[in-house]
């Protein structure tokens, strides 16, 4: 049997992979092998958060002019599928109830502004205030607001902690159903040609140091199929299949855990955005409950202060909320399958969340049964992705999306056609591309690297 022929195979079918076939197929290259051993969108792209946001640090404008052209493409999207993927804009909401932190909010908002975000607006009242739309897009509205006025906060945000001293609304953010944009993409792309070749990565074969073809393996078939162009879009699975072509990549996974609950009391509105409390938390115990954690090796730790950054937000069309906490996030090399987490993680976090929403307190006992999924993060050290040309010709990466893979997946797949193609390529591109390591400037720069971006 004579051996098929693609132009490009991309290994990898999340979000990334999915987005990267999408943009090759508009972009006009007709033979493409979407190649993926499992179910699609299935290994990372339906744990995360689901939302998006052009709020992100230096240095540079590198991610808030990536994100501001990703979610261009994203509202696109939105419009020509009658929303189909549930696109909002409610924003994001950071809280805190320590007046120190006021200036902080304020220079975070004059960073994100100097580097594109929108500008920064002082709230003094609520005629200076306009709420976000609860469903849907059509705002024109980015930047943030800043709400210092503790009676304009309980007007609009009267579920949150009492002592909240500060909101810094953050505009052209929002949320999605990451299932459904990576089908609608998905199928976009399979109308066009686009071929699932369901089968997994074994490695590359090259003519003159150029790939020239790409081994598969489905069960105990392997087999080989032709191309001059692969592009690696394999997540967790990254620095692995990078080896496979002997090509080394400074990538972690970190392990990320989600949490949903019901919510039928509607502690958490379903309008609400995603709310993220910028404060440490002492998790709250009765008098009782702290003496019998004091007396146990394996629950004292629940006494100590954790980490400001519990964020969650209303989750579908039900009662439920989706809840997260980063405070423990171990790095490795490679993932490890099926997961594992904290048993008092569930417990923890709706504790912590407790402190931000004081209505989620009524649900401590008896907790209702909570539904805990999660995935791994790709990182490099400075937390933006990897997207452009590797070492070996004719070979090319679109990942390490880390906790953003979401809202980066479209810009992403736009930016990876590109160099495949030989396109226009965009301000941000060589920022984001692998060869930005062979730079002795910047790899001087990641000694002082101080903001990944991450909630």
């Amino acid at each position: 049997m004579a051996m098929k022929n693609y132009d490009v195979v991309v290994c990898g079918a999340g979000i990334a992979g999915i987005a990267a076939a999408h943009a090759l197929s508009e972009a006009g290259v007709k033979r493409i092998a979407l190649v993926e051993p499992g179910p699609v969108l299935g290994l990372t792209s339906d744990k995360s958060t689901e939302c998006y946001r052009n709020w992100w640090p230096g240095p540079g404008d590198t991610m808030v002019a990536y994100m501001n052209r990703s979610i261009e493409l994203m509202t696109a999207h939105a419009q020509r599928s009658g929303n189909r993927f549930l696109m909002n804009q409610r924003g994001y909401v950071f809280a805190t109830a320590r007046p120190e932190v006021v200036e902080q909010f304020e220079r975070q908002a004059l960073e994100a502004e100097s580097l594109g975000a929108g500008r920064l607006r002082h709230v003094r009242s609520s005629a200076d205030y306009i709420p976000a739309r609860p469903e849907g897009l059509g705002s024109a509205l980015d930047g943030a607001d800043l709400l210092l006025d503790k009676a304009v906060i309980r007007e609009h945000f009267g579920y949150l902690n009492a002592d909240t001293v500060a909101v810094l609304h953050a505009r052209r953010c929002g949320s999605l159903s990451a299932q459904q944009l990576g089908m609608y993409l998905l199928e976009e792309a399979r109308a066009r040609g686009v071929e699932l070749v369901v089968a997994e990565f074994v490695g590359a074969e090259t003519a003159g140091g150029r790939v020239s073809a790409v081994q598969l393996r489905a069960g105990e078939r392997e087999f080989t199929v032709g191309t001059s162009a692969l592009v690696l879009a394999s997540g967790p699975y990254l620095k692995a299949t990078a080896g496979k072509l002997g090509v080394s990549l400074p990538v972690v996974v970190e392990k990320h855990i989600k949490i949903s609950m019901a919510d039928p009391l509607g502690a958490v509105p379903r309008s609400a955005p995603l709310i993220i409390w910028s404060d440490p938390i002492d998790l709250p115990w009765t008098a009782e409950e702290r003496e019998a954690l004091a007396h146990d090796d394996d629950t004292r730790r629940l006494l100590a202060q954790f980490p400001a950054g519990v964020h969650g937000r209303p989750v579908g069309a039900g009662d439920q909320v989706l809840m997260y906490w980063t405070y423990d996030c171990p790095q490795d090399d490679h993932p490890t399958f099926p997961l594992t987490w904290d048993p008092h993680l569930p417990e923890i976090t709706l504790r912590g969340m407790s402190v931000l929403v004081p209505g989620l307190a009524a649900y401590f006992d008896p907790m209702p049964k909570p539904y805990v999924d999660g995935g791994y993060y790709t990182k490099t050290p400075e937390n933006r992705p990897l997207i452009g040309p590797l070492p070996v010709p004719g070979a090319y990466v679109c990942s390490a999306f880390s906790g953003f893979g979401i809202m980066a997946s479209c810009a992403g797949g736009e930016l990876l056609a590109r160099h495949v193609t030989g396109g226009p390529l965009p301000g941000y591109a060589a920022a984001l591309s692998p060869k930005r390591y062979e730079d002795a400037a910047y790899r001087k720069l990641l000694e002082t690297w101080d903001a990944s971006g991450q909630l």
